[in-house]
């Protein structure tokens, strides 16, 4: 049924002060893979979705004997799901509207599909907006993935803190009260601040030398449902995410043995440290000269 300019919604359940859970892809696909993998446990409802047309250029062109039967576009879809103690929204965007290339969303149609996810939440009555994603960290692939809080309000980071496995963003060594979330799931709290609802985004810790490699990150975004989890009082199976993040490290142990032996000693020192700190510009430059170009070097040696 039609309900609002760009939203199509298929039904209109009635929900009490459901909190909305929000995902789109980023790095290491931590944000959408925590959302997307709670859907599937809580068996959430398919509820509606925005359409692409505004957002999107067709991503697949589906061919059925040798006729050209449609073309497919980024889906960015709403759910809902009652549970004994409170009721959820979810949303789901397999991509971000961008612009000139980039990854992330930026400029009107970023700030228009906010408000758009965000229109939904005000219908249903939502009381608070939770986004994930990632936190690039001086951290290592065999430590446990830390959740980063940022938050709408003061009061909402005291109860941030009270969950196991959890630091402020202000508390990583060096940051201070300087910080930034890059895309849609920073830019979605900051519009929910300003419409006047209360926001959480949660970012689980991949390793700066892993933020930038072409795959998911399932031991972040395990991380992040577990804290999910223990603050919406759900019980989620994690086999599946772990799993995942068994798979993944052998993928990542792989890649790490064929790193030359002193980026491997730099990095294993991190094994040491309590604390994550901020990355500097000389971080920056140093995984660009030994892990930016590796990576480049394997792409070219595969491409001959």
């Amino acid at each position: 049924m039609g309900w609002a300019v760009g939203i199509i919604l298929h039904s209109e359940p009635e929900l009490e002060q459901p909190d909305m859970i929000v995902g789109w892809p980023g790095i290491g696909n931590i944000g959408v893979l925590t959302v997307d993998t709670l859907r599937q446990q809580i068996e959430a409802e398919e509820l509606g979705e925005i359409e692409p047309w505004d957002y999107f250029y067709p991503n697949k062109v589906i061919i059925r004997g040798s006729v050209l039967h449609d073309l497919e576009f980024p889906t960015s879809k709403f759910y809902y799901k009652r549970l004994a103690n409170r009721d959820l929204l979810l949303f789901i965007g397999e991509e971000q509207p961008s612009g000139h290339g980039r990854m992330y969303a930026e400029g009107g149609k970023a700030y228009e599909m906010a408000n758009r996810v965000l229109d939904v939440a005000e219908k249903f009555g939502c009381r608070r907006i939770y986004t994930s994603g990632a936190a690039v960290a001086l951290t290592h692939h065999s430590l446990r993935s830390r959740v980063w809080a940022v938050a709408t309000e003061k009061r909402l980071l005291a109860e941030m803190k009270g969950y196991a496995n959890t630091l402020l963003m202000s508390e990583v060594e060096g940051r201070g009260d300087v910080g930034n979330i890059t895309g849609l799931n920073g830019l979605l709290i900051g519009v929910a601040k300003k419409r006047g609802f209360e926001g959480v985004c949660l970012m689980g810790e991949i390793p700066d030398y892993l933020s930038r490699v072409p795959f998911p990150y399932p031991k972040a975004s395990q991380s992040v449902l577990e804290m999910l989890a223990a603050i919406l009082g759900v019980e989620v199976d994690m086999s599946a995410l772990s799993d995942m993040t068994a798979q993944m490290e052998g993928v990542i142990n792989n890649v790490f043995r064929q790193f030359p032996s002193e980026v491997r000693d730099r990095i294993d020192q991190r094994r040491r440290e309590a604390q994550p700190g901020m990355i500097t510009e000389e971080d920056e430059k140093w995984i660009k000269e030994h892990i930016d170009d590796f990576f480049h070097r394997e792409d070219g040696d595969k491409g001959q």
